[in-house]
């Protein structure tokens, strides 16, 4: 059985060699699906009864290890050194600094690896990360997928 749980964060960033806008800081309204698989609970009188994972559980782990750090933040690749450096100037300010370019690509996968070992088979159901799809924009996103 597959289940996905969506959330959406704001953050900005910025694509340092794009030839387009893309190239200029930026930012926007994300949307994160994660779609996990397993069997369904069937013990008798458990809580998630009938269910792979509660949602709200699936929503806590997402948001504790992952949203709360990119929400409202500047996502920036480390290379980028010029914006990391005025970024480290701005008092109190969140920025995330990646090992890449922040791309829908790279965001999704760097989701998939930092979520993948948070969905653990907690429940003996054979509960797993299947993927992780990332919305940069209503119509464009990228999935990481196992």
């Amino acid at each position: 059985m597959l289940i996905t749980r969506r959330l959406e964060f704001d953050a900005g960033h910025r694509i340092p060699n794009h030839g387009s806008q893309c190239r200029h800081l930026h930012g926007h309204r994300y949307a994160l699906e994660i779609t996990l698989s397993g069997q369904i609970i069937s013990a008798e009188g458990d809580p998630e009864q009938g269910m792979v994972m509660d949602f709200s559980a699936v929503k806590t782990i997402a948001n504790e290890i992952l949203v709360s750090r990119w929400d409202h933040a500047f996502l920036v690749y480390r290379g980028d050194a010029a914006v990391v450096a005025f970024l480290a100037t701005l008092p109190e300010h969140k920025t995330v600094v990646l090992d890449a370019v922040p791309t829908a690509e790279n965001l999704a996968a760097e989701a998939f690896r930092v979520l993948d070992a948070a969905y653990v088979d907690t429940y003996g159901n054979q509960l797993r990360l299947e993927r992780v799809r990332l919305y940069e924009t209503p119509n464009n996103w990228a999935d990481a997928v196992r």
